[in-house]
């Protein structure tokens, strides 16, 4: 699995440790190289050097190939595995050259011959050094662009899933952890929950979420603003902690200074181990998640305040006419129904359903006595006509509710031009507006009037094949009636009666 590299050091600060039994090799080179610069370290054998390494950093450890305790070989090894963005330089003599390759095959960055001329020890270093350097500049340019293309991904869209995705996915890319997960704040505000996780695609199979003790982390982050410890240390952030769990970072999802939730990542992988430059890009990624979540919250608590209002004028119109009562749910679920056939997009789904149930907010505007038995007199219907326009006057000074005006004020207009209140004849006619005239009329023709009885389903069905190409767009025509048989199906199979 691929692991993050963190080994941005200048060649001015470039710290080096020196491995060899023989003092006066140890203090020749330590003099040489401090007088060009680097801070030098030495160590008389790998036991030592690695408790060297474990105190603090280094760029470069050059060490002697033959050494008692622990030889260069197997310090290589361990270097390999527990600091892997130390390069390692073996010093051997000429008798040993052929060992000396073949640690360079197993990960060595290059060999000294002894015995070796300072100069030539100071142009591996910086050789090596610039190799570093290299290397952390294209890592940072790779967290640059990743950064900028998740901020573009985040940036493209209001959707709480996405964004989760997009985030998810660019920390595990950008962090090569086997595990992510994001926390958010629930409705309460003083508890969190797990809303989405990932797994790395090459984590072990064996790999375990576990679960977060997320009390702990909530009162550390808010003193660290964020977590990164290993194995045991580890251990405390999880109230069910993953077997093997070998290194943890958690930081805060922070946005208008309140902390929303959490963003954390662990890999149980045995050599790893999180550095404090992935601890870096973590919160770079978690700033912007947080930032991106709390926009898409806020747009999804517009949303539903936007339906709930909907729905609150949607009922205030059928409070006028019992006999319309369930009529605009009906015809929600219909256009719904038709505009999945269709093949719409999902948003446009959405803004056909949303006119679908104020398709007839006009009414509130007519005069005439909609609850009257028997069939309306000319006059009636006249003002009655006028409700798509009157629907229109009424939701034009709402501005979120510009979008779904056309089902509502041209849901009346016939395929052949016959309709109104424009007169619009075949593909003038916006595909909304059409598909509502068929939701409507399904359900008129259905339901019972204070004039007339609800017709059968198989009758309705004749009428609207009949109107296909004179009221109703044929293509709509045909996505609904396949759809609301399978729509009938689907009820039945489920236990509910459906209307003859």
């Amino acid at each position: 699995m691929m692991r993050f590299q963190d080994s941005s050091q200048p060649a001015e600060a470039a710290r080096v440790l020196v491995v060899d039994d023989e003092k006066v090799i140890r203090e020749i080179l330590a003099d040489f190289l401090s007088l060009e610069g680097f801070q030098v370290s030495t160590a008389p054998d790998g036991i030592a050097a690695l408790e060297r390494l474990y105190e603090k950093s280094f760029n470069m450890v050059i060490s002697d190939l033959k050494m008692p305790n622990m030889g260069g070989l197997e310090l290589l090894g361990r270097i390999q595995v527990e600091h892997k963005n130390v390069l390692t330089v073996i010093m051997t003599g000429f008798g040993t050259v052929e060992t000396a390759i073949e640690a360079m095959k197993k990960g060595a960055y290059d060999y000294i011959l002894k015995p070796f001329k300072v100069e030539e020890v100071v142009h591996v270093i910086h050789r090596g050094i610039e190799k570093q350097r290299l290397i952390s500049e294209n890592i940072h340019l790779k967290e640059i662009i990743s950064l900028h293309e998740l901020s573009e991904e985040l940036q493209s869209t209001l959707s709480l899933g996405e964004v989760l995705d997009s985030t998810l996915a660019a920390s595990v890319s950008n962090i090569g952890c086997d595990f992510a997960r994001i926390h958010l704040e629930k409705d309460s505000a003083v508890e969190f929950e797990e809303v989405s996780q990932l797994v790395h695609p090459d984590a072990p199979p064996e790999i375990e979420a576990g679960r977060l003790n997320v009390e702990e982390i909530i009162k550390h982050v808010n003193d660290k603003r964020s977590i990164l410890a290993h194995d045991a240390a580890a251990a405390p952030f999880f109230s069910t902690p993953p077997k093997n769990v070998s290194t943890f970072m958690s930081v805060p999802l922070v946005t208008r200074q309140r902390t929303i939730g959490l963003l954390s990542v662990h890999s149980c992988t045995g050599d790893s181990r999180f550095t404090e430059g992935q601890r870096k890009v973590l919160s770079m990624l978690g700033s912007r998640a947080a930032a991106a979540i709390d926009n898409a919250m806020l747009y999804e608590n517009l949303q539903q305040t936007f339906r709930q209002t909907i729905q609150s004028l949607a009922r205030a119109l059928e409070a006028m006419d019992t006999y319309t009562a369930g009529h605009s749910d009906r015809v929600t679920v219909y256009a719904r129904i038709a505009a999945e056939e269709l093949g719409e997009p999902q948003d446009q789904i959405e803004l056909i359903t949303q006119a679908a149930m104020l398709h007839d907010i006009g009414k509130m505007g007519c005069h005439a006595n909609l609850n009257k038995p028997g069939k309306l007199t000319d006059e009636e219907y006249e003002i009655v006509k006028m409700h798509p326009t009157f629907g229109k006057e009424i939701l034009e000074p709402i501005a979120f509710l510009q979008p779904i005006i056309p089902g509502v004020h041209l849901h009346h207009e016939r395929w052949d031009g016959e309709g109104y209140p424009l007169h619009l004849k075949g593909e003038e006619i916006p595909m909304i507006a059409r598909i509502l005239s068929v939701a409507d009329s399904y359900d008129a023709i259905t339901s019972s009037r204070a004039y007339r009885k609800a017709m059968k389903h198989s009758q309705a069905v004749v009428e609207l094949n009949r109107c296909s190409g004179t009221q109703f767009d044929p293509t709509v025509i045909v996505a609904f009636l396949r759809g609301i048989e399978e729509h009938r199906e689907n009820l039945t199979r489920r236990g509910i009666e459906v209307p003859e």
